[in-house]
């Protein structure tokens, strides 16, 4: 017989642990997750670079990332006045943010990035932040070419990256 005792202590040693993992689970500490996540993250800053293969549009946030979609479009406009926004360009992506907000309660700006800027980079050739309304933050990005494009998430801090590939120009 191989030891009876040691099957029993791995035994109740599990229930141990199992029971205190439900209570961490249910815990206060869980339910401020919970909160946290449900307040709209802060659209704070956007900002871009150029590499060997590829170029960068970053947007940072404070609190999560929310889902995002890209799409292409023929021309980029301010949203609510439908204004064309006046970067040059063949090709646009609109990037929109939901629930995301480029200001706080108090209807104060937190976004400090670029509004319009033109973009010298291989595939990037201009940004801007085109819209803070209703939940919604939308970025307009411009290219020359027809863009490709990855989106990823990154953390601490939290930021939305976006890539678009071209010819190795190193």
């Amino acid at each position: 017989m191989r030891h009876p005792h040691r099957r029993r202590i791995v035994a109740l040693a599990t229930g141990a642990l199992l029971t205190a993992g439900l209570a961490l689970s249910a815990s206060p500490a869980s339910a401020a997750t919970t909160t946290t996540r449900t307040q709209t993250p802060l659209v704070v800053n956007a900002r871009w670079g150029g590499h060997c293969t590829y170029d960068r549009l970053v947007i940072d946030l404070q609190g999560y990332v929310p889902p995002v979609t890209v799409t292409p479009v023929s021309e980029l406009v301010y949203d609510g006045s439908g204004q064309p926004v006046p970067l040059a360009g063949k090709y646009f992506l609109e990037i929109r943010l939901h629930p995301a907000a480029g200001h706080n309660d108090a209807g104060q700006n937190v976004y400090q990035g670029p509004r319009l800027q033109k973009i010298y980079l291989s595939k990037l050739k201009g940004m801007a932040m085109t819209g803070d309304y209703e939940g919604y933050v939308t970025f307009g990005a411009a290219f020359d070419t027809q863009p490709t494009w990855k989106t990823s998430v990154l953390h601490s801090p939290e930021r939305l990256v976006l890539d678009f590939p071209h010819p190795n120009t190193c």
